[in-house]
């Protein structure tokens, strides 16, 4: 069955707007509660720091206890964080109320195992499928009860610290933190101070609507004038529900989430504990690739979405993995991804090496990258379109092996994503748009 409401990370929209609604919320916790804790059991709900945080966490509440779960509410943590304190709580699944980094506008709901994993493909149809009884109510004697667990976050806290490896600690590092006004505004500035480094926060002051605004992952900006401007040591960038990373050096350059799994990778495989492949996406850039196979490290790339990044670690007994955009997988220290402990990662390698961020990033050359999206009349497949196959074989020819083209159709509106990336900037731009005038041509 096809997932209606199910995207690659849980259900998401416009706050207000279907699915995003309080009587939709209602309905899809009482049908997860059947699917998921059909005998009972606990359920973790938590959120990051959007104003319709507080509607979407009541109608959640009200779903469970009406299906007979105990739900224990823990308030605004990263989504990682939700997904190690169901697993330590022992409850039956997690919630996470989040719109990652999208405007405070939208938001969303995604789900957890017992286990911490994300749910199946399978788990997700199930709980459609139910949606169509509505929320169901129990007899008052079988009604689940609700509990605030707030102070439970330290217990994350000290799982974040525990990641560094044994005598390593931040003492003396000048760190600016910006948690991007939301989910890790907390625990963040703790965790790192605890760590005895001294902490520069911004993007820490929540009022429900300035969530990703000019700030975070998304919006490095502030961090890089920042970073230099008082003399840090490097600064760390999460996105609004802390799932995401992006560093800057301290010379305010950005260090994106190639750059970051290349340095963690490196520094893996010269303690000979890098077991399996290294996973990125179609969209990682050339130059991570052509880095780790100078290397000897075997690289390989999944369909955009951390979920495959995820499916093809376990595929192939990996356990490092992500995307450019930072989301970043470090299995051997948790179950998904986790912005605060990648950070750590590379906090630990730079401890250990006595390098620099700068210093670490430069083995690895990232190469101009061109993304255009064509607006299409209609979805197709441009595999499917001699024309179009044409003109990315004559590009390639081009590249002689310096470069790559990838083309995309996008699963959720009209657009044909064409990206190439080369060696020469001016002649990748090029490329570029020689072939989404071909793209273009093929529909016109």
């Amino acid at each position: 069955m096809a997932r209606q409401y199910f995207g690659t990370d849980g259900v998401r929209g416009r706050v207000g707007e279907h699915p995003m609604t309080v009587d939709f919320a209602l309905k899809l916790a009482s049908a997860a509660a059947r699917v998921l804790a059909p005998e009972g059991g606990r359920v973790l709900i938590g959120k990051d720091t959007r104003l319709s945080g507080y509607l979407f966490e009541a109608a959640l509440e009200a779903g469970f206890v009406a299906a007979g779960v105990d739900a224990m509410l823990i308030g605004p943590l990263l989504t990682p964080g939700i997904a190690y304190m169901t697993r330590r709580l022992g409850c039956r699944f997690g919630v996470v109320i989040s719109a990652s980094h999208n405007p405070y506008d939208d938001n969303g709901i995604k789900f957890f195992d017992g286990s911490g994993g994300k749910l199946s493909d399978e788990l997700e149809e199930s709980i459609e499928a139910q949606l169509e009884r509505g929320a169901v109510t129990k007899p008052s004697e079988s009604l689940g009860r609700a509990t605030r667990v707030d102070r439970e976050r330290q217990y994350y806290q000290q799982f974040c610290a525990g990641t560094l490896p044994q005598g390593v600690d931040l003492k003396g590092m000048k760190i600016v933190l910006d948690c991007a006004n939301g989910a890790a505004y907390k625990v963040g500035p703790r965790l790192l101070a605890d760590l005895g480094a001294e902490v520069i926060p911004v993007g820490c002051s929540p009022n429900g609507r300035n969530i990703n605004d000019g700030c975070g992952s998304q919006h490095p900006q502030l961090l890089q004038l920042t970073v230099p401007g008082v003399r840090a040591d490097l600064g760390i960038a999460l996105d609004g529900d802390g799932d995401r990373l992006v560093m800057v050096d301290h010379l305010g350059r950005v260090v994106d989430g190639d750059q970051l799994l290349y340095i963690l990778a490196r520094a893996r495989q010269r303690e000979n504990n890098l077991p399996g492949p290294v996973v990125g996406t179609v969209m990682s850039n050339f130059g991570l690739e052509q880095a780790l196979k100078a290397q000897g490290i075997d690289f390989r790339r999944a369909p955009v979405g951390d979920r495959y990044v995820l499916g093809l670690l376990r595929e192939t007994g990996g356990v490092l993995g992500g995307e450019t955009s930072g989301h970043l997988l470090c299995l051997d220290q948790t179950t998904t991804g986790d912005a605060l402990i990648s950070a750590l990662q590379v906090l630990a390698v730079m401890r250990r090496s006595r390098q620099k961020l700068a210093e670490l990033a430069a083995g690895m050359q990232r190469y101009p990258q061109v993304l255009l999206n064509v607006k299409v009349a209609r979805r197709f497949d441009p595999a499917t379109e001699p024309s179009i196959q044409d003109s990315v074989r004559s590009i390639e020819s081009r590249l002689a092996g310096r470069g790559r083209v990838v083309l995309r159709a996008s699963g959720t509106e009209p657009v044909i994503r064409v990206m190439v990336e080369g060696h020469d900037e001016k002649a990748t731009r090029a490329y570029a748009t020689e072939l989404a005038e071909v793209v273009k041509a093929a529909v016109a």
